[in-house]
């Protein structure tokens, strides 16, 4: 198919959208006939379009955007940097202050101790490097048919080559010929969805942790190397763990010798209430995948924490190469680590952790006043990350058809009204802004009101 020519009705940004670029996570043969929907300008928790109209961003972006969108120390810091440093690199025995400043940080602020810090640029980017850095660790240790990799239904961990392996909705696999060997699948936690009738919280986290360790056991293992999960799992459609399932699956994961990738990259610094989803459920990971909020989205860098243990074995294997041969041009990168710096000193500066527990109930209690909604199957969430599941039947909690994209509806009306979420399926996420104002979130259940009866009318329209 060849690519159609610009709609007239176009503005000449979303012309020049039209023809040039490629949008990620996009249908591309819809883009070409609706256009772009271009925002030129923020302000706090607002975004503006080409035409100046305001809308609150209760996505914070995609999940990242913490001290929302006009930040004037954050632009002053990456200027700073700019003119004193504007690059150098960590090849080689060289170094810069801000990343070992930033280093230093991060290790403070570790949930469980770690031991170094390996930098990034994106959550794909530390994911595959987590991956990388356990095949090498066993590898020095002499387990070499110890490298599967376990991940969970719905899990989202990124869009490289290992990190889309993990990554288990099929939309980021199909025809990209992932996964690679080696990655195996166990259940999602989703209470709502999985769940048997009369089960507890409890007794489903019991019996997933059970159906882990039959996987463990049937694959054997010997071959399985780690098990990566988010403490509250994001786009596969923001699923907090159920009571007692992190405990009961840690010690499966003691038991059989597999090491654990704790993968912040959404939960970090802050959403769920604590400065980690690790410190919220506590997890004891052996390697913790970090972004998003370490720059509050300003510039790309991610990190990689990795505890002493498996510190001194990649050492060793160093050695024994004669180098660490993992790294990237840009990893720590002087102008966002001294955004990075600014960022988490702002964050203890205004103690944006208690802003969250002051706020988040305003959310998470305003979003479950909408439970007995006809079209509103779960509500779930904490801190100011959350999600509403609607469904085409309460009772069954038949879901729509995906081909009816009534969650996708529900965003395009709430754009309509002035507020930006995003559509995962049949649920909408909200993770707005870390520094909304309680009158702010009213004013965001007050537009996903109107949203949800815009929806429930097309609906009832639909049949």
């Amino acid at each position: 198919m060849t690519t159609k020519t610009p709609s007239s009705n176009l503005s000449s940004l979303g012309a020049g959208d039209v023809a040039h670029l490629l949008h990620p996570y996009t249908n591309l043969e819809a883009h070409e006939a609706q256009g772009p929907f271009v925002i030129t300008r923020g302000d706090g928790v607002y975004v503006f379009d080409e035409d100046g109209k305001q809308y609150l961003e209760a996505m914070a972006g995609l999940w990242c955007t913490a001290l929302g969108f006009s930040e004037p120390r954050l632009a002053a810091a990456a200027e700073a940097q700019m003119r004193r440093l504007p690059f150098y690199h960590l090849f080689s025995h060289k170094s810069h202050d801000r990343a070992i400043e930033l280093a230093e940080t991060l290790i403070s602020m570790a949930p469980v101790p770690m031991s170094k810090i390996f930098f990034a640029n994106s959550g794909s980017e530390a994911v595959d490097t987590a991956v990388k850095l356990v095949w090498y660790v066993n590898n020095g240790r002499g387990l070499p048919a110890k490298k599967k990799i376990i991940t969970r239904g719905r899990a989202y961990h990124g869009v490289s080559i290992a990190a889309a392996s993990l990554t288990t909705l099929p939309a980021n696999q199909g025809d990209f010929d992932v996964p690679i060997a080696g990655i195996i699948t166990t259940d999602c936690p989703h209470y709502y969805r999985g769940a048997r009738d009369g089960e507890s919280e409890e007794d489903f986290s019991t019996r997933l942790a059970g159906n882990l360790e039959k996987l463990i056991l049937a694959e054997g293992p010997d071959t399985v190397a780690a098990f990566i999960a988010e403490p509250v799992m994001g786009a596969g459609g923001v699923i907090p763990p159920p009571a007692g399932y992190f405990d009961k699956v840690q010690k499966v994961l003691k038991a059989f010798n597999i090491l654990f990738i704790a993968d912040e990259v959404i939960c970090g610094f802050g959403r769920t209430g604590n400065w980690f989803g690790c410190d919220t459920f506590s997890l004891k990971p052996d390697i913790i995948t970090l972004a998003k909020a370490l720059t509050s989205g300003y510039l790309p860098m991610a990190a990689v924490m990795i505890n002493q243990e498996l510190y001194q074995t990649i050492r060793g294997q160093s050695a024994k190469h004669g180098v660490f041969g993992h790294g990237f041009t840009y990893s720590g990168h002087p102008v966002p680590a001294a955004v990075a710096l600014e960022t988490l000193k702002i964050y203890r500066e205004r103690d944006i952790i208690d802003h969250v527990r002051k706020v988040g109930p305003r959310l998470q209690d305003g979003l479950r006043a909408f439970a007995g909604h006809p079209l509103v199957g779960e509500v779930r969430g904490l801190g100011l990350i959350a999600a509403v599941e609607l469904v085409r039947d309460k009772a069954t909690k038949a879901p729509f058809d995906a081909k009816s994209a009534v969650g996708a509806y529900l965003a395009g009306r709430a754009q309509a009204h002035g507020l930006i979420l995003r559509a995962l399926g049949n649920t909408v996420a909200f993770s707005p802004p870390l520094i909304i104002s309680e009158a702010e979130i009213d004013e965001l259940l007050a537009k996903f009101a109107l949203a949800l009866d815009d929806t429930e009318a097309m609906v009832a329209k639909q049949g």
